[in-house]
């Protein structure tokens, strides 16, 4: 894969970075930086249970769309390639449509918890699951349905962004992961006491 700044930093973004004095600062930083996925890259990305995803209009609008799903419904097929796979929805196809004109993609992957944000910059496409039965299978999601179509990313880059500003979210499961282990505790206790309490009721 290619280092990030060398995709996403225009002439027009170096100008403003010079004039702002980051120019230097950035050179040295992505320099020094792996620009391919390691074990902590697909970890981070085999447990998202979301993502953003944009794209470009023929006629040049941005759109964001969100996916989601369970722990792992976005695949890492190797060290540069994801793939999910698309059901049945409400049949807009913009995102579909945008990457038939042009098919390049930005990806935000978001850990609210911790305050982590992942970037990447890819190729994407969109194939019927009928032309790639063992990728549809690979892909699916229990209880989701059909797999319409399959949607592969070559990643071309990615990055890691700052953490401030980042407002920590929990969803259900992680919220029960921190209460769950303090609400035994409780149901322990209570437990105890309301034995006791027959107890002295019984000497009583």
């Amino acid at each position: 894969m290619q280092r990030y700044d060398e995709v996403m930093f225009t002439d027009a973004v170096k100008a403003l970075q010079e004039a702002e004095g980051s120019a230097d600062m950035y050179a040295r930083s992505y320099g020094a930086r792996t620009h391919s996925l390691t074990e902590d890259e697909v970890a981070f990305i085999a447990n998202r249970t979301s993502f953003y995803m944009a794209t470009v209009s023929e006629t040049g609008w941005p759109y964001i769309q969100h996916r989601g799903g369970p722990a792992g419904f976005l695949h890492v097929l190797d060290d540069h390639t994801l793939a999910f796979a698309d059901y049945r929805g409400n049949m807009q196809h913009i995102s579909e449509g945008n990457l038939a004109g042009d098919d390049r993609v930005s990806l935000f992957l978001m850990e609210y918890p911790r305050k982590a944000r992942m970037k990447l910059q890819g190729h994407a496409t969109f194939q019927a699951a009928e032309a790639d039965p063992d990728l549809a299978a690979r892909v699916a999601v229990e209880g989701q349905g059909r797999v319409e179509r399959l949607v592969t990313i070559k990643l071309v880059a990615f990055d890691w962004n700052c953490p401030q500003f980042i407002t920590p979210r929990f969803d259900v499961s992680e919220i029960a992961q921190l209460v769950t282990p303090e609400m035994d505790k409780l149901t322990a206790r209570i437990a105890e006491l309301e034995k006791a309490l027959a107890a002295a009721k019984g000497q009583g």
